[in-house]
């Protein structure tokens, strides 16, 4: 700022401003016009400007240079999340992939154990698929998708891959019910191996059976086999059922060979003779005969040869 001599300010930079700004653009179109300028003179002096100008902006082009690589990073970092989120979405379809086919390998494998299960060859079997189970604590069952349009019939036995699983009590004309061993109302009469004791295996609602009317205690141990005694000809002999433990109220129980966390194939044995049950209640418990009927069924003793009957002579 200046001063005039009468004492008023003077304003110098609105003037200065505008020869800036003036001087800028003709500077600007100069070097437009030069760089337009089609002729071997102007050529060789745009060459020269280059060669001496350039070299000198190299601190100018470094900066320039980083952002425009900061630029491309950050371009090469949106195609990697994209990446990322695909990979991802893949990554969630092979795990349904996998999923589905962990299943079907169980299933699979419990097929394979049905069909590897040795038994007697004059027994042949028919698969059901368990469509459900009771849903209840107090009673243990499951239901088939066959019945008695594949012949199935009541009190036959039923086993999944492992081990045998319960018996039919109640046929449909396409469904079946199966009693687990597990239930209370399951009663399988057993043999314990190597000793061949003969005992009962009662169900009661828990994963562990316990055996009643073991005669000899000191024959079995921990650890021994199970398998169906064919007493009472209604199941055959020789199933598997599992292996004799100890329990903590300190009875004999069976820890069964069929997995029953996985029930969702069944074999039923169909083709062994045996007594056909038209009241599966008798698989429970005999029906007793009455007193009349007992006594009537007794015979009367054979007279002596010293003896005569009355009548006679």
């Amino acid at each position: 700022m200046a001063r005039q001599r009468n004492g008023t300010d003077v304003d110098y930079v609105r003037p200065v401003r505008r020869i800036l700004v003036g001087a800028l653009l003709l500077v600007c179109l100069g070097v437009f016009l030069l760089w337009r300028i089609d002729s071997p003179r102007v050529e060789r002096f745009r060459a020269n400007l280059i060669d001496k100008v350039v070299p000198g902006f190299e601190w100018a082009s470094v900066p320039l240079a980083h952002f425009t690589g900061m630029i491309e990073d950050f371009q090469s970092y949106q195609r990697i999340y994209q990446q990322n989120q695909d990979l991802r979405r893949e990554l969630q379809q092979m795990k349904a992939w996998k999923e589905a086919a962990v299943q079907l390998e169980q299933q699979n494998a419990k097929l394979l154990a049905l069909n590897n299960v040795r038994l007697d060859p004059k027994l042949t079997s028919v698969s059901g698929l368990v469509i459900a189970d009771s849903g209840s604590p107090f009673r243990q069952s499951v239901l088939l998708n066959v019945g008695a349009r594949d012949g199935i019939r009541d009190g036959w036995a039923t086993m999944d891959g492992l081990g045998l699983v319960g018996r039919i009590s109640g046929v449909g004309e396409n469904t079946a019910r199966v009693i687990l061993l597990t239930d209370a109302a399951s009663r399988l009469p057993v043999t314990i191996q190597p000793s061949g004791q003969r005992a009962i295996l009662a169900g009661d609602n828990s994963s562990a059976p316990t055996m009643d009317f073991l005669e000899n205690l000191d024959t079995v141990k921990p650890g021994d086999r199970v398998v169906s005694s064919g007493d009472g000809g209604v199941f055959p002999s020789g199933l598997p059922v599992g292996q004799l433990a100890l329990g903590t109220d300190g009875r004999y129980r069976v820890w069964l060979a069929a997995d029953y966390q996985r029930l969702e194939f069944l074999r039923v044995l169909r083709s062994h003779e045996g007594e056909v049950l038209t009241d599966t209640g008798g698989l429970i418990v005999p029906p007793q005969p009455t007193p009349d009927v007992a006594a009537e069924s007794v015979p009367s003793p054979a007279p002596s040869p010293g003896e005569t009957e009355p009548g006679d002579g």
